[in-house]
């Protein structure tokens, strides 16, 4: 039956994407899409790295492990997702940050079961999370809890101090700026006196709740890099400030912003020039 409403909090659910989400259901029963796609070798993961100085003098450098959009569902291969979290835990993060939409239609107690397992597969001491639109479109007191069975805190407005020697750092996350309710304030102002913040959103257009706050990097995907796109770059983003910083390191108006292209598939079984991507931060 087509959905007409969101299943969770999320808002902006359109008729149009319950239809497009009723049809995708239909024409991808079985998950055949996913198998294709492991059967053509579209399970490559690019293990993107960078160092980010934040004036952390006499602290060990702080290592993040980033990873967004694994959309679990019947277009991303399970092989694929295991081997974005085989790069994860090979990179041995501190903290494991994960940027939301972890699955596509509507979660289920497979879909679930999937994330727990995949989260708790990387052995790092704090493991934090943000929430997606997708996430926000379906019941994602589901998707929350399959987190925290893993061992990630999800952050709704909120940030975690991490543990010693990286107590410097906090981490803020900020809800879904297409979906949710995103409070700059609320979660600024949990920070505290850390002199390091870490911002995390679902998608670039939380760069504004982000902008003057101190933050010495900020994570986010939702983009894809376009999923589909050419040697020039990508075709179709949504979102204006998506478009303007649709994957890749920037200064985004002054602020130091990673766009993750992601691990999933969503919409259509295919990617082009916009590989599937997790990644390595060291913050010093």
């Amino acid at each position: 039956m087509m959905k007409l409403s969101s299943s969770g909090r999320g808002r902006n659910f359109s008729a149009l994407r319950g239809f497009m989400e009723w049809v995708q259901a239909t024409v991808y029963a079985g998950a055949w899409p996913a198998r294709l796609l492991e059967l053509v070798g579209g399970t490559r993961v690019e293990h993107v790295r960078h160092a980010v100085a934040a004036g952390r003098a006499g602290r060990p450098p702080l290592k993040i492990g980033f990873v967004s959009d694994l959309h679990i569902g019947p277009l991303t291969p399970p092989r694929l997702l295991e081997e974005a979290f085989r790069v994860l835990a090979a990179a041995a993060p501190d903290v494991l940050v994960l940027g939301g939409d972890y699955v596509s239609l509507e979660v289920t107690p497979a879909k679930a079961a999937l994330l727990e397992r995949l989260v708790a597969s990387v052995p790092a001491a704090s493991k934090l999370a943000v929430v997606g639109n997708h996430d926000l479109w379906t019941d994602h007191t589901v998707i929350e809890r399959a987190l925290a069975a893993g061992g990630a805190r999800v952050l709704v407005n909120q940030a975690a101090r991490l543990p010693p020697p990286h107590d410097d750092v906090a981490v803020v996350g900020l809800d879904d700026p297409w979906t949710g309710d995103p409070d700059p304030e609320r979660a600024f102002g949990a920070a505290g006196d850390a002199p390091v913040r870490i911002a995390v959103a679902h998608a670039p257009e939380a760069v504004p709740h982000v902008q003057g706050r101190g933050a010495a990097l900020m994570l986010c995907g939702h983009t894809h890099g376009g999923q589909v796109a050419l040697p020039s770059g990508p075709v179709i983003v949504h979102g204006p400030l998506g478009r303007r910083w649709p994957g890749g390191l920037y200064d985004a108006d002054g602020v130091r912003l990673f766009v993750s292209r992601g691990v999933g598939v969503v919409d259509l079984p295919i990617r082009a020039f916009a590989p599937s991507d997790v990644s390595s931060f060291e913050v010093a």
